[in-house]
């Protein structure tokens, strides 16, 4: 699920449904265009090279879709498509296409480019990544694990580590944590820069009751993106955590800056509710 980029406020990803909300985002993945690309008619560079004059195009709605021009990307598409009806890389971008537009008519049609996409390159772990993201949209969990999958353990594919990330946060949307927490840590072996795993791990160690390895995660995580930039859900993390260790210097900070960023948050009104709670764990 590029297949995600920019962080919502709550400190993870933008996708995310309640509890464990997803951030996918597409990762296209192609390279930018030049300005030639736009100058040279389809017609003549598909008789010379049908190959090149194929992947300019679909580079091309890849740009139009990234700046939102949706009907431009369309037409470079169709033009792609008739040179090469089978190509991996046009079927997967015309999948992202349909995907972004999002009516039911283009969702429905969406997947059929996704499939043809990898039956034309079985190995294409992006559009694996890509087609895992659309059918988790479609709460279609269980194939959008599948597809996953195969993105996050193919060797090469540089954004597989993200793929893994995404698999984890199915897992704990299904309310499986034993797999999740699988999950993450390959994302961890991957990447080990990943704040997504770090961050979620943290709360499962947290929940867990592993209070020493939550803190060493999370206080990782916060190195990484930076003690201003948490979001709601990153800090009541951390406040569960310092409590947990008996920091109440360090939890009252998290609390102010939650309480000064995000007043309104799930997260602030749930510290409210259980702000003289004697239980354990605060949940």
């Amino acid at each position: 699920m590029r297949l995600c980029a920019r962080k919502d406020n709550k400190g993870g990803c933008q996708l995310r449904k309640p509890t464990y909300k997803l951030a996918f985002m597409t990762a296209i993945g192609l390279s930018a265009i030049f300005m030639t690309a736009c100058q040279t008619p389809t017609t003549t560079m598909g008789k010379k090279d049908p190959e090149k004059a194929v992947k300019v195009r679909t580079q091309l709605a890849a740009e139009y879709i990234k700046s939102g021009e949706l009907d431009s990307a369309k037409r470079a598409l169709d033009q792609a498509l008739d040179i090469d009806s089978r190509d991996s890389a046009a079927n997967m971008m015309m999948g992202i296409l349909l995907q972004q537009e999002g009516s039911k008519t283009s969702m429905d049609k969406a997947e059929a480019y996704f499939k043809r996409a990898i039956s034309a390159d079985p190995k294409n772990a992006q559009a694996r990544n890509n087609y895992g993201t659309y059918l988790y949209q479609v709460e279609r969990y269980n194939d959008a694990i599948e597809q996953l999958n195969v993105a996050g353990t193919t060797l090469g594919y540089d954004q597989r580590y993200k793929a893994l990330e995404n698999v984890g946060r199915i897992y704990l949307k299904l309310g499986d944590v034993a797999n999740a927490e699988k999950s993450f840590k390959q994302a961890l072996q991957v990447n080990r820069d990943s704040s997504i795993s770090m961050l979620e791990l943290s709360e499962i160690f947290y929940l867990k009751q592993q209070t020493a390895a939550a803190t060493q995660l999370y206080e990782q995580f916060v190195r990484g993106v930076g003690q201003k930039n948490q979001g709601a859900r990153a800090l009541w993390i951390g406040i569960r955590i310092a409590r947990a260790n008996s920091d109440t210097m360090g939890m009252q900070e998290l609390v102010n800056q939650l309480r000064a960023l995000f007043p309104e948050s799930p997260e602030y009104q749930r510290y409210l509710q259980l702000k003289y709670s004697t239980e354990a764990v605060w949940k």
